[in-house]
C-alpha cells in the first residue's frame, strides 16, 4: 500500500510540475505580446508634438490690454499703437504674406512677416474708414450742408441720402470707374509689397511717403511717433464709425437721413 501511495503521490507532483511549467510557458508567450506600461509613458510623451501655442506666446508676460491672457509673441510694443490688443493671437500666426502678393515659385523672397502684412492692412483700412465715414456724413448735409459732386447725377434729387448713394451710381456707372481707380492704387501699392518681400526696401508698412503739408517735415522720432498714435487711433475709431453709420442707416427708410435715428 505504502509502494502505491508513493507512486501515485509521485505522479501527481510530476502532473503538478508539468500544469506549473505550461502556465509559465503561457505567461512568458503573452507577456512578450503585452505592452510595456512604463515604455509606453516614455513612448506617448517623447512622440507629442510640439505645440503651436508654445511659439504665439510669452508665457512670462500678460497682455497689457488683457491681463488675464499671455501676451502675443509678436506684440512687444515696438509698433506704434501697439497695446497689445489680440485676444484671437491673430499677430501670432507664422506665415509669410508674401504668396498673396505673387505665386511662390515665381522667385525666392525673404517674405513679409504677419505683423508687417497686418499693419499694412490696418493702416489701410483706417484710412479709408476716414475719408469714408466724413464722405457718408457730408453728403447727408451732417456739417451743414449736402456736399456733393457738380452735376444732376450727384444732386439730392438724384441721391436722396448716402445711403441710396451705391445702388443709383452701380445702374448710372461711376462705381465701375471707382472700381478701375481702387485696382490701381492696389496694383502699385503691391508693387511696392513685393520689394519689400525681396529685401529691396526698408520701408515701414503703410509708409507710402504721402506727406504734402509737411506734418512730418524736421520732427523728431518723439514728434513723428505722436502723429502716427494719432492716425491710427482715429483710424481705429472711424473703421467703428463707418461700420456703425452703415449699420444704422440700413435698419429702416426712416434712419436713412442724417442723424440717422
Amino acid at each position: 500500500v505504502s509502494s502505491q501511495f508513493a507512486s501515485l503521490n509521485c505522479q501527481l507532483n510530476h502532473q503538478s510540475t508539468m500544469k506549473l511549467a505550461i502556465a509559465a510557458l503561457l505567461a512568458g508567450s503573452a507577456a512578450a505580446f503585452a505592452p510595456n506600461a512604463a515604455n509606453q509613458g516614455t513612448v506617448s510623451l517623447n512622440a507629442m508634438p510640439d505645440r503651436l501655442w508654445d511659439t504665439m506666446v510669452d508665457k512670462t508676460e500678460r497682455s497689457a490690454s488683457l491681463p488675464w491672457l499671455p501676451r502675443p509673441i509678436n506684440l512687444d510694443g515696438s509698433y506704434v499703437g501697439d497695446v497689445g490688443f489680440d485676444p484671437f493671437y491673430l499677430s501670432s500666426i507664422p506665415k509669410n504674406f508674401a504668396g498673396f502678393l505673387q505665386p511662390p515659385q515665381w522667385e525666392e523672397t525673404e517674405g513679409i512677416s504677419t505683423l508687417y502684412f497686418m499693419r499694412e492692412a490696418e493702416l489701410k483700412h483706417s484710412r479709408v474708414a476716414m475719408l469714408a465715414w466724413f464722405g457718408w456724413v457730408a453728403t447727408d448735409g451732417g456739417f451743414g450742408f449736402p456736399l456733393r459732386f457738380p452735376g444732376e447725377i450727384y444732386s439730392v434729387e438724384s441721391i436722396p441720402t448716402a445711403y441710396e448713394a451705391h445702388n443709383v451710381l452701380v445702374d448710372q456707372g461711376s462705381m465701375g470707374f471707382l472700381l478701375l481707380a481702387v485696382g490701381f492704387i492696389e496694383f502699385c501699392s503691391s508693387a511696392v509689397l513685393v520689394e519689400v518681400s525681396k529685401g529691396e526696401s526698408d520701408r515701414e508698412a503703410g509708409d507710402f511717403g504721402l506727406d504734402p503739408l509737411a506734418f512730418l517735415k524736421d520732427k523728431s522720432k518723439e514728434e513723428q511717433d505722436r502723429m502716427k498714435m494719432r492716425e491710427i487711433a482715429n483710424g481705429r475709431l472711424a473703421m467703428l464709425a463707418f461700420g456703425a453709420v452703415s449699420t444704422q442707416t440700413a435698419l429702416g427708410d426712416a434712419y436713412h437721413g442724417f442723424p440717422y435715428f
